[in-house]
């Protein structure tokens, strides 16, 4: 079958052609007719299997009658990361080229002055992150009355890492009467029941089981000590042991590893970029663009790359941290092997990740070989303090400073000679009789004491006075 098959305006057609696509892919085969014929549709299909083009070539068929009006956007795409959401905005640029169709994009990081310009003149599509888009409504300066189709990209993604109660309060400002799609790679049970929510009588259209790899990917597990740098050692052994590698994206579970793990690849001579949630966008923005043109061959990310970004020459990707959510892993490794290329996918396991990595082969169903690395170099551990500082005793010598060895024949000390104990009894007391208030003291008769009492102090040896 072929895009002339499906319903699409000569436009449309014309822009697949320029673009060098003959044949849909399965799931643009089965859902842009349903999408033509204005259906609710549910789309569940392995990630790098042309999702993004199966809702936005039968939008610019259907947006080609009818004009926007200021404020009010016709249709409404919502994407869970600024990325993403920019790489749709691209596939509307390159097959709507023909089209005098008005794109707005409403990301974090970029000024309201120029996104609410745009507004103002006009937007047929409207591609939008859930907390930027409520800004503006907000403000007063959006009205989603108009919106005659909704979608929902990276569905599983934005109702279960928190999105949930903006998606809601979005669907209560759009109309009821709106189309609705949810296209995502992997749809757990507890999703889908959430997806009846907002989907009315839907058209389900899974061409793969969920949370199945791609056939194209080459999956392998390698094992390494519990130390960090253990594990950065074993990462650089791969990257220089692999002879087919041509571009590397690294994921970290954590923001801070991303940044850590970067500058380490950098100190041993990689040409490395990094891209995490907490980089303003302009940063994010060049990272990734170095990274598509080649600049930069290796990138360190956090998830935030690891949903429906498009760049299909990635040759390998390396879990440096196994996923904590097994769905993860799917869209990490989905990254490699697109468009019926071939791809690696690489998994360094600690044995802390364990746990993690048997979620992830019971998700998908199948064991991950496990591999060997190379031997390489003895460990470098000259970045170990980037991540734990080594605690110091509290005795220790300060720093500069030499401990000198203790000595087995040292001379013995000198001993000072012990005291006698001293005595318990208290020295005789004197007659009160023979004192009277105010008289001198008698003279002690030291004949008639017993012992010597000279060691005693002073204030022990002073007479009682008896008051008269």
């Amino acid at each position: 079958m072929s895009f002339t098959n499906l319903g699409l305006s000569e436009k449309v057609q014309a822009a697949v052609a320029a673009a060098g696509y003959v044949s849909p892919t399965p799931i643009q085969q089965q859902a842009i007719p349903h999408v033509l014929a204005r259906r609710d549709v549910l789309g569940i299909a392995q990630t790098g299997t042309g999702k993004t083009a199966a809702f936005v070539l039968p939008m610019l068929t259907m947006l080609e009658k009818g004009r926007a009006r200021a404020r009010m956007p016709r249709t409404l795409i919502l994407e869970p990361t600024r990325e993403l959401a920019a790489q749709v905005k691209e596939q509307f640029d390159k097959y709507g080229a023909g089209q005098k169709l008005n794109v707005a994009l409403l990301i974090g990081g970029v000024s309201f002055g120029d996104q609410d310009l745009k507004l103002t003149r006009g937007v047929d599509v409207l591609i939008a992150t859930p907390g930027r888009l409520l800004d503006h409504t907000e403000r007063g300066g959006l009205l989603l009355t108009g919106v005659e189709m909704l979608i929902i990209d990276e569905a599983d993604r934005m109702l279960d890492m928190g999105f949930i109660p903006d998606i809601e309060r979005v669907c209560k400002l759009v109309p009821f009467t709106r189309q609705t799609l949810f296209f995502t790679a992997t749809m757990p049970t507890e999703i889908r029941r959430i997806t009846e929510t907002f989907l009315h009588n839907p058209e389900k259209i899974e061409v793969s089981k969920p949370a199945s790899t791609a056939v194209t990917v080459t999956q392998s597990q390698v094992p390494c000590g519990r130390e960090p740098h253990e594990k950065r050692e074993t990462l650089r052994r791969l990257i220089r042991g692999a002879t087919d590698l041509k571009n590397a994206i690294i994921f970290c579970n954590r923001k801070r590893e991303v940044a850590l793990l970067a500058k380490s690849l950098q100190r041993h001579g990689f040409s490395v970029g990094a891209l995490h949630g907490d980089m303003d966008q302009t940063a994010r923005t060049a990272a990734l663009e170095a990274f598509r043109k080649g600049d930069l061959p290796i990138l360190v990310a956090s998830d935030v790359a690891a949903r429906g970004l498009d760049i299909p020459e990635v040759s390998h990707v390396f879990n440096f941290d196994v996923p904590h959510h097994p769905d993860d892993y799917v869209h990490r490794i989905g990254r490699t092997g697109r468009a019926g290329r071939t791809g690696t996918a690489v998994s360094i396991v600690a044995p802390s990740d364990l746990k993690s990595m048997a979620a992830v082969e019971k998700l998908i169903g199948q064991e991950i070989p496990r591999a060997e690395v190379g031997p390489g170099v003895e460990a470098d551990t000259s970045d170990e303090a980037e991540t734990e500082r080594p605690t110091r005793s509290r005795r220790a010598a300060p720093e500069g400073r030499h401990r000198e060895p203790r000595r087995e024949n040292r001379e013995p000390r000198e001993r000072k000679p012990r005291r006698e104990p001293r005595s318990a009894t208290p020295p005789a007391a004197v007659p009160a009789t023979h004192a009277s208030f105010g008289s001198a003291p008698p003279a002690r008769d030291t004949s008639s004491e017993a012992g010597d009492h000279s060691h005693l102090p002073a204030f022990l040896l002073r007479p009682v006075r008896a008051r008269g």
